[in-house]
């Protein structure tokens, strides 16, 4: 079983920033992979970035030099910054662990981007 605490939506302008963060426990003691989806509104969910136990860090074309994923050795935190958000950014960000071939998922972050 894997729990996830999330945090860092809200609401911006076009062109802002917003910090998203994600903490995973529970049976994670092997390699995993965590990252973040997008779901726009009326959209499918949509692959935005990972990062991998061995510091191996994937982004979506469309975000790449715009956001960037980190991770705090200290406390197995991830983030995402994410800089200059625009208005089809909007959507509802989950955070994500693969381990094994199964897939687990956080409640997800609102970010609403207004223009």
């Amino acid at each position: 079983q894997v729990r996830f605490v999330e945090s860092g939506g809200g609401l911006v302008q076009d062109g802002e920033s917003l910090t998203l963060s994600c903490v995973a426990s529970g049976d994670i003691i092997s390699f995993y992979i965590m990252g973040w989806y997008r779901q726009a509104p009326g959209k499918q969910l949509v692959f935005v970035a990972s990062m991998s136990t061995l510091y191996k860090i994937n982004y979506v074309d469309s975000v790449k030099g715009q956001f960037t994923f980190s991770r705090n050795n200290r406390d197995d935190k991830v983030y995402l910054q994410m800089k200059g958000l625009k208005p089809e950014e909007t959507g509802i960000y989950s955070c994500n662990l693969v381990k094994d071939i199964q897939n687990y998922w956080g409640r997800g972050s609102r970010v609403t981007v207004s223009s």
